[in-house]
């Protein structure tokens, strides 16, 4: 059985057994994850969704947090300006193994959802509480400036 996942703004096709390096998700080595926004199921029937399938779910389990193949971007400006910039950069990404395919069931499973970091990190601003105003020292007032001064 296969299934074509979406996550961090890209497709998979996977099936059991796969090892993937997606976008960096907010999970530690070893914790088991499932991805729920699945495009397709297959196998001997094909379940195609519109936009996802109903109920069905891709679990994971996370391998490693690494990081890409470092990528230049060289900018040189010629002739009379004479200047050039490099500029290197490493994606950070999640090394996951597919351990197994839902096609039916995935809300009963209680295993964690996938989440991005910039997910993770939105859900925790919402959910912190409200800084307290007390414990912050209040500041001290200015003196007035004397009538006089402004002859």
């Amino acid at each position: 059985m296969y299934a074509v996942l979406k996550t961090g703004g890209k497709q998979y096709k996977v099936q059991a057994g796969d090892v993937l390096r997606v976008e960096k998700l907010d999970a530690v080595a070893g914790q088991k994850i499932q991805f729920n926004e699945i495009l397709m199921v297959g196998g001997e029937t094909v379940t195609i969704g519109a936009p996802m399938v109903a109920g069905a779910a891709v679990q994971a389990e996370v391998i490693d947090q690494i990081k890409g193949e470092k990528v230049i971007h060289f900018v040189k400006r010629r002739r009379k300006h004479s200047s050039q910039r490099t500029k290197g950069h490493r994606q950070h990404l999640t090394l996951v193994r597919i351990t197994d395919v839902l096609a039916a069931g995935a809300d009963k499973s209680g295993v964690a959802a996938a989440t991005g970091t910039a997910d993770a990190r939105r859900a925790a601003h919402n959910n912190a509480p409200a800084p307290a105003a007390a414990e912050a020292p209040a500041k001290p007032k200015r003196a007035a400036k004397p009538a006089a001064a402004k002859e």
